[in-house]
């Protein structure tokens, strides 16, 4: 998540570069209230409203559930829009940063923990994708010294595969319908496996990479400070 243009987020009024990197004085100057946080926000409140429409008489009825689908449905496509917003017009604050992941899996989470409650999803399924996204999650906060992890090609395809799944899921779907929504999931929770264990690999590989420049980096000024001694 991340400036509107400065102008707007209360900066200096220069231009952002778009598809530029975002430097440190882009992140000081946006402004918290920008767009894409407003839309991380939405999320965020959309969260125990999505769990009362989805719980609502029993949750199985299925105009509330209905109801509960348009809220899912709010959720996913702000996801893909404060992203958007965030990487076009350097909308960066330290508040977007954190609380961007925190509604991702706030919202997914929801949804599958109250899925698995109503009986309509395996629990195994609920837990076999949250161990995941907490996983990755805690994970990059490990590696995020020595590099950020890319979001991968079936990393996004995992995000969508899951967001239809669910979706499939909240709707109170019967027939062929109700089939089809097994197999979507059926491939949401391989592509979570998947990608989960290709983010584990290019996690160890960062680490091992970063701290090799890291004890390069200690050896070559150790070398510099003993020739400059050895100077004297």
């Amino acid at each position: 998540m991340t400036g509107v243009p400065a102008s707007a987020a209360g900066g200096s009024g220069a231009k952002p570069v778009r598809g530029g990197k975002l430097g440190t004085a882009a992140v000081n100057q946006a402004s918290l209230w920008n767009i894409a946080n407003l839309l991380t926000m939405l999320r965020l409140v959309l969260v125990p409203g999505f769990v009362l429409l989805l719980l609502h008489n029993g949750g199985y009825d299925p105009a509330w559930r209905s109801f509960a689908w348009a809220a899912f449905a709010i959720a996913m496509i702000t996801d893909l829009f404060d992203g958007h917003l965030a990487r076009t017009y350097n909308l960066v604050t330290d508040f977007g940063k954190i609380a961007d992941p925190i509604a991702d899996k706030a919202i997914m989470g929801a949804a599958l923990i109250c899925l698995s409650y109503l009986g309509d999803l395996p629990w195994w399924v609920t837990g076999v994708i949250l161990f995941r996204e907490i996983g990755i999650t805690l994970m990059r906060f490990w590696v995020i010294r020595h590099a950020v992890i890319p979001a991968s090609r079936g990393g996004k395809m995992k995000t969508l595969a899951q967001g239809t799944a669910v979706g499939m899921y909240v709707l109170a779907l019967t027939g062929p319908l109700a089939t089809l929504r097994f197999w979507v999931m059926a491939v949401a929770v391989v592509l979570t496996v998947v990608t989960g264990l290709d983010y584990v690999r290019q996690a160890v590989v960062l680490r091992r990479k970063g701290l090799a420049a890291e004890r390069a980096a200690a050896a070559g000024a150790a070398g510099s400070r003993d020739a400059a001694e050895a100077e004297r």
